[in-house]
């Protein structure tokens, strides 16, 4: 069992329990992580979910500083916060990398630290299939 690390919009769907989001095996690997503390959430996807709620992007079903206490509550996920190995990484992904801020670090995250990235972005799949990152297709 590989250590996920769990894309923000992944982990908004997990920890809002959207049924039919996420493939049942895809739930299965995440449980099965969480059970193993091997669950990880980066701080950037904090940093993300308050800048989609302030836009509108997002509703969720508690107000933000509750709806991170309680998303980060869950046992066995941990949470990853951001270093300077990461950033720099970031700034030096090989290939064709993803754009977004946010995805730059989550995927620089994941791979500095060997983590599976567990994404539904079809733009970080095709970069994991380009052997860049361990991605999950979510």
């Amino acid at each position: 069992m590989s250590d996920l690390l769990l894309d923000t919009h992944v982990w908004l769907w997990y920890a809002e329990g959207v049924a039919g989001t996420l493939a049942p095996q895809v739930v299965a690997q995440i449980e099965a992580a969480r059970r193993a503390r091997r669950l990880f959430v980066s701080v950037i996807s904090a940093w993300e979910i308050g800048l989609l709620l302030a836009k509108n992007r997002i509703m969720l079903s508690a107000p933000l500083q509750d709806w991170l206490e309680q998303g980060t509550a869950l046992p066995g996920l941990r949470v990853r916060t951001l270093t300077t190995e990461v950033a720099i990484e970031s700034t030096l992904l090989p290939g064709d990398p993803h754009a977004d801020p946010a995805d730059r670090f989550l995927i620089a995250e994941a791979r500095v630290a060997g983590l599976t990235l567990v994404t539904a972005d079809r733009k970080i799949i095709d970069y994991g299939r380009a052997g860049h990152v361990r991605v999950l297709a979510a």
